[in-house]
C-alpha cells in the first residue's frame, strides 16, 4: 500500500479522515467477520488504496468501491483493475444517489469509514436504502459505541436511537493503530448493523423530533423535555404516567421503544 501510495503521489489528507488500511491479515479477518459469500453485492465506502477491495473480491463479492478523493482514484483503479467483480466510483456518500448507484439487492456494506462522516454515512444509509441489510464498519471506538450504545451505556444518545429504530448494531471487536497508515490518535472498533422493520405506526418525525429535543439537555428529566416541546408541567407528568415512564426520568434511561410510545402523546 505505500508503495502503491508512493507511485501514485499520495499522502493522507487529514481533512478526510484518511487513515488507510495497510494490513492485509485484518482486512481477510474483516472480510471473514462480514459474512460476505461469493456473488454478494457489497458497497465499499472510502475505499481508499484498496486493501479492503481486494479481500472483498478475493471472497467472491461484486464490490462497488465508492471513494471521495479524486487522488486517490488512479491508485485504486489500478488495484481493481487486477480483481475481478470490483467497479470504482468516485461519489460523495453524504451526497450520492444510491438509487442509482445500487442496482438489484439485498447490498451489505463493508468499509473502513472516513473518520469524519462515519456516523451521517451510516444514518443515511439505514433511513435511505433499505437495500443495504446489513453492515460491517471501521470507525473511531467513540463512534462505534455511540451506534451500539444501549440504555445507561455513557456514549447513548440521539445517534444509538437513530440507530436502534432501523437495526441492532453491536461492537465486534477493537482495532489496534498499527494496522492504519498514518496511525490515529485514537482506538477502533468494528460495528456490525443489522438492519430489521421499524415499529408501524408511529410518527417517524414526531419520534425524531423527541428525540433530539430530549438530548438537547440531557442532564435533564423528560417531563423538562415534554415542556420544552409545548405541553405544560401538568401535561408532561400524565403523558409520562400513562406511558410507563417516571416524570424524573432521564432520556438515556429510556430505549427506543419507550420513546416511541411517548412520542404518540406529544401533539403535532
Amino acid at each position: 500500500m505505500r508503495a502503491l501510495a508512493a507511485r501514485h503521489g499520495i499522502r493522507p489528507r487529514k481533512s478526510l479522515g484518511q487513515h488507510f488500511l495497510i494490513e492485509p491479515t485484518l482486512a481477510r479477518r474483516i472480510v471473514e467477520l462480514s459474512g460476505v459469500t461469493p456473488g454478494a453485492r457489497v458497497l465499499e465506502i472510502g475505499a481508499g488504496l484498496g486493501s479492503l477491495t481486494a479481500a472483498l473480491a478475493a471472497a467472491g463479492a461484486a464490490v462497488t468501491a465508492v471513494e471521495l478523493d479524486r487522488a486517490l482514484v488512479p491508485a485504486l483503479e489500478e488495484v481493481a483493475a487486477a480483481l475481478e467483480g470490483v467497479r470504482v466510483v468516485l461519489a460523495d456518500a453524504l451526497q450520492a444517489d444510491w438509487g442509482a448507484l445500487l442496482e438489484g439487492g439485498p447490498w451489505a456494506v463493508v468499509a473502513n469509514l472516513p473518520y469524519n462522516v462515519a456516523v451521517p454515512v451510516v444514518l443515511r444509509l439505514l433511513d435511505e436504502e433499505p437495500r443495504v441489510e446489513r453492515m460491517l464498519v471501521m470507525v473511531q471506538r467513540e463512534v462505534g459505541e455511540r451506534l451500539a450504545a444501549v440504555p445507561g451505556h455513557p456514549h447513548y444518545g440521539a445517534v444509538s436511537l437513530r440507530v436502534a429504530w432501523r437495526a441492532e448494531a453491536r461492537v465486534v471487536r477493537r482495532v489496534p493503530r498499527t494496522v492504519f497508515w498514518p496511525e490515529p490518535n485514537v482506538e477502533s472498533v468494528l460495528v456490525e448493523i443489522r438492519r430489521r422493520p421499524a415499529p408501524a405506526g408511529v410518527d417517524e418525525a414526531r419520534l425524531f423530533q423527541v428525540i433530539r429535543v430530549a438530548f438537547a439537555e440531557r442532564r435533564k428529566t423528560m417531563r423538562n423535555a415534554l415542556v420544552r416541546l409545548g405541553m405544560s408541567r401538568g401535561e408532561a407528568e400524565a403523558a409520562l404516567v400513562r406511558c410507563g415512564i417516571r416524570p424524573e426520568a432521564r432520556p438515556e434511561e429510556l430505549d427506543v421503544a419507550a420513546f416511541a410510545t411517548l412520542a404518540a402523546e406529544v401533539p403535532a
